[in-house]
């Protein structure tokens, strides 16, 4: 795919952009390299001024840099409204925590006594120039979410955003240059695929986060692996959301919805797998069915709007090959299965919001990720198998539970395999709460103190009177 805007609703092509070079790609890195050596040494006050300032620039900018994204990647304005207000607060959050949770650590005397040392401490430095390599879905958010931390440890950063939101990609670099930051600080490479291996070997280039696809996911860890070279990775999720008969159902099925169709349904974070207990099984289907056909489906940029189109053409036919597979496969379809109709729908890449049952372990949707407004539903007969259903998944992002038994929540936060468990909540990000996942939904953890040390040195300081 070239980088291009291309409006999802419509499928026009608005705008193409040239790639960097090698000479600019080169050019960028060695700027990133030389504003690291000065950049490193920043008081923690000086840079929480400046996070605060690009914090400040995109509230002001908000509403423009919104449409943007809607119109990259199809979200629902509201969302990229919310999108771009949640990252001014984590900039925020860093730059008034970063210094606590990068405070030298100090063990107990007695602890260390036998090393032979009169002290010892713990120092976190940064580390370099860092390459991101960022999804479409979340456009703002899952580069500042690592940029916030990065920055206000004294890291700088090299970003590869997805080829079909050039405009946001371009904003970002700027956005962190009109606040102040020196000269490399942050830039924004214009460059496919293809190429990152190559800025990723740089001697220049420390470490690499990703955010992206298993694949995707995949080769940047080999190639950081050959160089020995520091990574994060958060790929896909199948996330299951458990409802147990102690659960408020009314409650449980509207967040149900939501989690289901945040984002159109592309989020690795959605809720994808319903695995509801055959005493409200019924009650739960019926009603999550009915809230699931009852959404709006239309132009993003339309206030009224719940779900826009999938961001791309390719993305809607990965989501419908899943959909038919199950369907062939013996899978019933409770709502939706298929494109919308009516004028100004049919040249969008549109899904109509979906509900399947019948599912087995014989339908590609079992075990792959539905990255689209896709739900599947799961009776089962107990606690113990709703854990077993809820981890027979290659992946292990997040879950939510639903429940108002103490024993049934101690049961799942001992045992699904996942980075979370959100109780009586759908799942969120929250820049004072790690996030990540395990299997094949990758490794590390961004956001909270564990994410801004990820990229930091933990140097031990050893001293003898």
């Amino acid at each position: 795919m070239g980088i291009a805007t291309v409006n999802p609703a419509t499928g026009e092509t608005l705008r193409t952009y040239e790639a960097h070079g090698p000479e600019e790609v080169e050019r960028r890195i060695a700027a990133a390299h030389e504003a690291f050596r000065q950049y490193r040494t920043t008081p923690f006050a000086e840079r929480a001024r400046l996070m605060r300032a690009a914090a400040t620039l995109l509230d002001e900018d908000g509403d423009d840099i919104a449409r943007t994204m809607t119109v990259e990647m199809g979200k629902p304005i509201a969302a990229s409204r919310a999108e771009a207000a949640k990252c001014a607060k984590a900039m925020r959050w860093y730059a008034h925590n970063a210094e606590r949770l990068l405070a030298d650590e100090h063990p107990a005397e007695s602890d260390v006594q036998d090393s032979g040392a009169d002290l010892a401490r713990v120092h976190y430095r940064p580390l370099g120039p860092v390459l991101a390599v960022m999804p479409w879905n979340f456009p703002l958010w899952q580069v500042i979410r690592f940029a916030a931390p990065a920055l206000m440890a004294g890291n700088t950063g090299l970003l590869k955003h997805a080829s079909n939101v050039p405009r946001t990609a371009l904003y970002l670099g700027d956005l962190f240059r009109r606040a102040g930051y020196p000269d490399g600080c942050f830039q924004t490479l214009l460059i496919g695929s293809r190429d990152v291996e190559a800025v990723l070997r740089d001697p220049r280039v420390v470490a690499a986060t990703l955010t992206g696809s298993e694949n995707a996911g995949r080769a940047v860890a080999a190639v950081a692996g050959d160089e020995v070279k520091k990574t994060v990775l958060e790929l896909g999720g199948s996330d299951p959301y458990i409802v147990m008969p102690s659960a408020d159902i009314v409650r449980a099925v509207k967040t149900a919805v939501t989690a289901r169709v945040q984002n159109n349904g592309q989020s690795c974070i959605a809720a994808k797998r319903f695995i509801v207990h055959h005493d409200v099984y019924d009650d739960f289907a019926e009603r999550f069915t009915a809230a699931m056909n009852a959404l709006t489906v239309g132009d993003p940029l339309d206030e009224s709007t719940d779900v826009g189109p999938l961001a791309t053409e390719q993305g809607r036919a990965d989501l419908e090959e899943l959909v038919d597979d199950a369907v062939r496969r013996g899978a019933t379809v409770l709502c939706g299965g298929g494109r919308p109709e009516g004028e100004g729908l049919r040249r969008g890449w549109y899904y109509r919001p979906t509900v399947l049952t019948g599912i087995t372990p014989a339908m590609r949707i079992h075990q792959e990720e539905t990255f689209g407004p896709v739900a599947t539903v799961y009776p089962v007969r107990d606690i113990e198998e709703a854990v077993t259903v809820a981890n027979d998944s290659p992946f292990g992002l997040s879950s939510n539970v639903w429940t108002r038994k103490e024993e049934d929540i101690a049961f799942f936060v001992r045992d699904l395999e996942a980075g979370g468990v959100f109780v009586n909540g759908m799942t969120a990000s929250h820049p004072a709460l790690p996030f990540g996942g395990i299997k094949r939904s990758g490794y590390g953890r961004e956001l909270s103190g564990h994410g801004i040390r990820e990229f930091c040195n933990a140097t031990t300081v050893w001293q003898r009177a």
